[in-house]
This record gives structure tokens, C-alpha cells and sequence, in this order.
């Protein structure tokens, strides 16, 4: 099944030969080495340069293993060059590549190389490559797909697709496959064996109960005000758990770094102006999300309103919550 992302292909395009690297981004699964090695790699071909002038790079493959080597890998691509045109260099897993700053720096002072790397692991998640090359990167940040993407190649009416669409989200495998019970199985095990694996092996937690409390309590709270005291709160009176605020708030960061959720700030449109706490959390997989919860709060107004802001963040938009304050009178005549 072939799946468009006209979107991410022009972002690609329009930052070819700009002096920098671009990084790919994005929650595990969302389609990132499939943009870079199938549709961008199709349209360089067709479009911009012989295949002789695309240098590629899995490193997860076992019969890479040899050029994780950085001195391995400059020679291999220097090998390659036969000319002054331009050479595109797509490197996938860049994270195991060992000191993959000064061998992609190194690449980067090769004037007729245009580069794109993605990775993401445990070790070393996509939002850790980007910030490595702070002032070097240009971030492509893949969203998993839209609804409109979703549908391409859906044979149902589209109101079918939306329901499967807000139950099942925009992991791209997951619209390959055919049964329901398919669908939860990979959704459940690639959160539990794949995501929160990869945060706590990164960030080292030990507390593993209160991190999954914590996925729970977001995902319940998708589409409503919320904030860390809250939460805390919470935790505190249904979980009879002492997990702080502060802690609260670091695994908050941990699961935005990860891509996991995303948040939204509270903004004043009469005052034009930030109010601060409370805010809104939305996770930015839908799928994933109902996994978390085993698919028993399927609420369709929330869960919309999840997958607008997606589709707002995938077009490039910055997203807060929009409050009007309204003054109304009480029944004795005082404005309130």
C-alpha cells in the first residue's frame, strides 16, 4: 500500500542545497524512513539526479554494521563522489553511528553534499539528533497521517473511515492491516514494548508505575484543562501515590520529547495575551492514545478535537487554546 505525503515531500524539497542538515523527526513508526528512502528518493530520481548521485545509509542493517565507524562511513560516501554535481546523502538510524556529530559535520564541509538523517531509539531519540545540530539542523518534524491521508486508499465511505480513523489513528502499518484485533495488538504491544521502553531507558526511570499512571491520566484528560498540580492532585487522591509536582512536570518533558503528546497553552483572545495554567495535553497519535486505555473511552468530541490540533500542527500552524472571557450580571444587577 502506497501512501502520499505530498506535504513532507515539498518541505523537502524546498530545503534542498541550503547549507544545512536536514533532520527528520518524529514518533517512532510515523513514516520517516519511508519519506527519505521511498518518496523522496523516488522523486530525486525522476526529477533532479541519476541514482548514482544518491549515497544511502541504513545502519540497522546488520551488513552496515562496519561503517558505524565514522572513518568507515567518510570513506565510504568520499568513495562514491565521482564528480563536482551535487550527491545526496540519506542516512537512516544515524543514531548508531559512533560520534555521528564529527562525521556528519565532516560531511557537511563536502560542498556538492546534501544531507538528510533520521534515527530514533532509546539511546537517542529523533528530538535529541535535532538539538546535537542546533544551528546546523533543519527539522522536518513527520506527524503520523491525517485523516486526508489516511483515506487514500480506503475502500469504505468516509464515515466509517473517520470512525476507524479516531479509534485506530494515523500510524501508516495500521491501515494495511485488515482486522481489528490485528490493529489493537500492534497498537497495544508497540506502546508498552516499543515507546515506554524507549523513555525509560533513556531518561533512566525507575518508577515505572507512576510514568504508565501518568500516560493513563493524560489520555483520560485528552480535550480538557489540565496541569501538572492537577494531575497532582490526582494522583494523590484516586492513586494514593506521592509523586510530586516537579516529577510530574519532568516525565510531562520526557513524553513531549519522545513525541508522544504535545500541548496547548491558553490564550486570551480579547486581551491578546498568554493566561498561563491550565492548559490542554493531546496525544499525537490517536491510536496510541486508546491503546493506552485499552480502547474504553472512545469519546468522539475529544478525540475530534485531538485530531484537529494534528492536523493544525501537520500544516505548520502553531496551536493554543483560545479563551474569550464574557461579563455577565448576577441577579441582584452586579457585573460579574
Amino acid at each position: 500500500m502506497e501512501i502520499k505525503r505530498d506535504k513532507y515531500l515539498e518541505d523537502l524539497k524546498d530545503r534542498m542545497h541550503n547549507g544545512m542538515i536536514k533532520v527528520i523527526t518524529g514518533i517512532r513508526r510515523s513514516g520517516k524512513s519511508y519519506l527519505i528512502f521511498t518518496i523522496f528518493k523516488e522523486y530525486l530520481i525522476n526529477e533532479v539526479v541519476n541514482e548514482d548521485h544518491i549515497i544511502e545509509m541504513e545502519f540497522d542493517k546488520k551488513e552496515n554494521a562496519k561503517y558505524r565507524d565514522p572513518d568507515a562511513l567518510l570513506d565510504f560516501v568520499k568513495k562514491q563522489i565521482k564528480d563536482k554535481d551535487d550527491y545526496f546523502v540519506l542516512l537512516d538510524e544515524v543514531q548508531m553511528l559512533e560520534d555521528f556529530e564529527e562525521a556528519l559535520n565532516s560531511l557537511l564541509h563536502i560542498k556538492n553534499l546534501d544531507i538528510y538523517v533520521t534515527g530514533s531509539n532509546s539511546k537517542f531519540l529523533s528530538s535529541d539528533i535535532l538539538t546535537e545540530f542546533r544551528g546546523r539542523g533543519d527539522e522536518v518534524h513527520v506527524y503520523p497521517l491525517t485523516f486526508q491521508e489516511a483515506m487514500q486508499n480506503y475502500k469504505g465511505d468516509i464515515y466509517h473511515g473517520w470512525a476507524e480513523y479516531v479509534t485506530y489513528g494515523g500510524l501508516p502499518l495500521v491501515w494495511g492491516m485488515r482486522t481489528e484485533q490485528q490493529k489493537i495488538k500492534y497498537l497495544t504491544d508497540l506502546f508498552e514494548k516499543t515507546y515506554i521502553s524507549d523513555i525509560i531507558d533513556h531518561n533512566g526511570i525507575e518508577k515505572m508505575e507512576e510514568l504508565e499512571a501518568l500516560l493513563n491520566v493524560l489520555a483520560s484528560a485528552v480535550g480538557s484543562l489540565t496541569n501538572p498540580t492537577k494531575i497532582e492532585a490526582t494522583f494523590k487522591s484516586v492513586l494514593k501515590s506521592r509523586i510530586s509536582r516537579n516529577t510530574i512536570v519532568q516525565y510531562i518533558e520526557y513524553l513531549k520529547d519522545a513525541f508522544i503528546i504535545n500541548e496547548a497553552n491558553r490564550y486570551d483572545v480579547k486581551g491578546r495575551k498568554y493566561i498561563g495554567t491550565p492548559l490542554k495535553y493531546y496525544y499525537e497519535d490517536l491510536g496510541l492514545r486508546n491503546a493506552r486505555l485499552r480502547f474504553r473511552q472512545v469519546e468522539e468530541t475529544h478525540l475530534m478535537e485531538n485530531a484537529v490540533y494534528n492536523e493544525l500542527l501537520s500544516r505548520g500552524y502553531a496551536v493554543d487554546v483560545g479563551v474569550v472571557e464574557t461579563r455577565k450580571r448576577n441577579p441582584e444587577g452586579k457585573q460579574e
